[in-house]
């Protein structure tokens, strides 16, 4: 058996080394290759009858009428403008050359283009290179919206006037887990409500989503996630959605007690407590939320300052950020000083909202007395330094913000999860904080003039960063998941056409010049590709010349007869 095994793998070896040599030689020896070649093809010359079919071809070349040569070009044109119109489209859908792709995929490894990576390579052995593959993972990865809005008061009724859906389904997929991961435990089959409630975080279909939160409401009166799935989807104004979270509340507290109380009891019971520890977390955090969105925005202020010293651990939830929002609605600049300097830690994660909200603190020292004008002729003080800093680093986490601030692309509704770094978090940090930019006199105009220097501090950022890790290459395409396709995804760095995208076009309008050109002038189009032609063979035909002096055509001849 292991001389069938041995036997058995002998043959790919030897097959792998013809293909490894072949592929070497191919890569290293190509001008030798096509130098024999050449020498080849003018030594075989005479049997060959070279100049006798040359001949024969110019003959027939001469015999063509214009007519053929302006349907050969016109044909060249119409193919590659169809080459062009597919590279175009796939370029725009898949971010790359068909083309390239192909030629990477199928034609490098038989040239001998991808080699096997060593285990040294496949497992990175420095720490660094550890932790910068962990920080780009994390980076790519969707978290739920802070800010996120309220489908039935919000979501709902955009789509009633402009009949277009502002959420896509990967996006209420993900929060269809969430709900599923935070309001659900293995024991709610053993209590009323819950179990429909189950059912009900699993429906697509919103009406039998509503449907089932009823029936839970009937099975159980205080089942605070029936409220809460009403309060989310069912109600139609903010006000309506307010009572109904004030109803889950009373529910959730009484739940929560109830818990709380047996949680030490066992495992069941803990994870009961747990998640009714998360309905009410999240109950009272949609009530500050009512709360701001209705104008009583130091009563939503208080309920987040509470509810973040009751529940310091779940920093997860992102309080913090409602939290910063409200107090910039109420100029409140201190407290926002005073919490960015708690969560605005190399140790903790960064986001658009930390980063622009610090960035705007800085630029309201000096905005309202900037002037380009003034800061060319006598430089920039101190303050102005560190506000321009401040946007640099802002600039360097999130790129897309700027644009929906400086109102140079149009805004549309928040998704519900947002990718960090990425187009959907600047959409939600600009829907809530363009405000709070218009607001600080300057910091508007001291943005316009410094974001830009940005990138010419990190010219190549998905290589290497500045301040933060490179920018991640996957924003694009969980962008394009998350936002609706009537929003046109805006893409850091820009990425340039392909090589033959390029070239088809060319090519295109080369053929189709040559066609008309053709078609029109006939005569002079003739005389011009002869002379050109002939201008294009006269050093071959030197070359050619030259050789027949040292290399008579007749030695073929005179070897044979040895």
């Amino acid at each position: 058996m292991a001389d069938d095994a041995n036997s058995n793998s002998q043959p790919p070896g030897f097959y792998e080394r013809i293909k490894s040599f072949l592929s070497w030689s191919w890569t290293y020896l190509w001008v030798i290759w096509f130098l024999m070649v050449l020498f080849l093809v003018f030594f075989l010359r005479t049997p060959l009858k070279l100049h006798e079919n040359l001949a024969a071809v110019t003959a027939f070349l001469n015999t063509l009428t214009p007519k053929f040569y302006v349907a050969l070009t016109g044909t060249s044109s119409l193919i590659s403008g169809l080459i062009l119109i597919f590279e175009w489209w796939y370029f725009r859908k898949y971010g790359t050359s068909f083309i390239e792709q192909v030629s990477v995929s199928h034609l490098r490894p038989l040239l001998g283009g991808v080699e096997n990576l060593s285990p040294a390579a496949a497992f990175p052995s420095s720490s660094g290179e550890t932790e910068s593959s962990r920080q780009n993972l994390s980076e790519c990865t969707v978290w739920r919206n802070p800010l996120n809005l309220f489908r039935g008061a919000e979501y709902n009724r955009y789509m009633w006037v402009t009949g277009r859906e502002a959420l896509t389904y990967y996006d209420m997929n993900l929060s269809a887990q969430d709900h599923q991961t935070f309001f659900t435990c293995d024991s709610d089959a053993m209590r009323p409500g819950d179990g429909a409630m189950q059912k009900a975080w699993r429906e697509r279909n919103p009406e039998a989503r509503i449907k089932a939160a009823h029936q839970a409401l009937q099975q159980n009166y205080e089942c605070a996630m029936a409220y809460v799935l009403l309060a989310e989807e069912e109600a139609s104004t903010i006000t309506d959605a307010e009572k109904l979270f004030k109803q889950a509340l009373k529910a959730g507290e009484i739940a929560y007690r109830r818990s709380q109380q047996c949680q030490h009891q066992g495992t069941q019971q803990e994870l009961q407590h747990r998640r009714d520890t998360n309905v009410l977390v999240y109950v009272k955090r949609r009530l500050a939320m009512c709360a701001r969105k209705l104008g009583r925005v130091k009563e939503a202020v208080k309920i987040m300052r509470d509810l973040m010293k009751e529940f310091p651990l779940l920093n997860m939830l992102n309080i913090h950020e409602n939290l910063i929002e409200a107090l910039l609605e109420l100029q409140a600049y201190a407290d926002v000083q005073a919490l960015l300097a708690k969560y605005d830690d190399i140790s903790l994660p960064k986001s658009a909202t930390i980063c622009y909200t610090a960035a705007l603190l800085k630029a309201r020292a000096v905005s309202d007395k900037f002037s380009p004008e003034m800061a060319s002729r006598r430089g920039l003080t101190t303050a102005e330094m560190n506000a321009v800093e401040a946007i640099h680093r802002a600039v360097e986490f999130n790129p897309h913000v700027p644009k929906y601030l400086l109102e140079m692309k149009s805004l549309i509704l928040p998704p519900e999860h947002i990718l960090k770094r990425g187009d959907s978090e600047a959409i939600a940090y600009a829907f809530f904080h363009l405000q709070h930019w218009k607001r600080v006199e300057g910091a508007l105009n001291l943005l316009h003039c410094t974001w830009e220097g940005t990138f010419r501090m990190i010219p190549y950022p998905l290589e290497k960063g500045h301040l933060f890790y490179p920018y991640p290459s996957c924003t694009e395409t969980a962008d394009k998941e998350l936002l609706p396709s009537f929003h046109e995804v805006s893409v850091y760095p820009k990425k340039e056409l392909p090589f033959f995208i390029l070239f088809t076009a060319g090519l295109c309008s080369f053929t189709a010049m040559l066609a008309l050109l053709t078609h029109q002038f006939p005569e002079l189009m003739g005389v011009f590709a002869k002379a050109f032609f002939s201008t294009l063979f006269a050093p071959f035909n030197f070359v050619m010349e030259k050789m027949e002096t040292f290399m008579p055509s007749s030695l073929w001849h005179q070897l044979t007869r040895i």
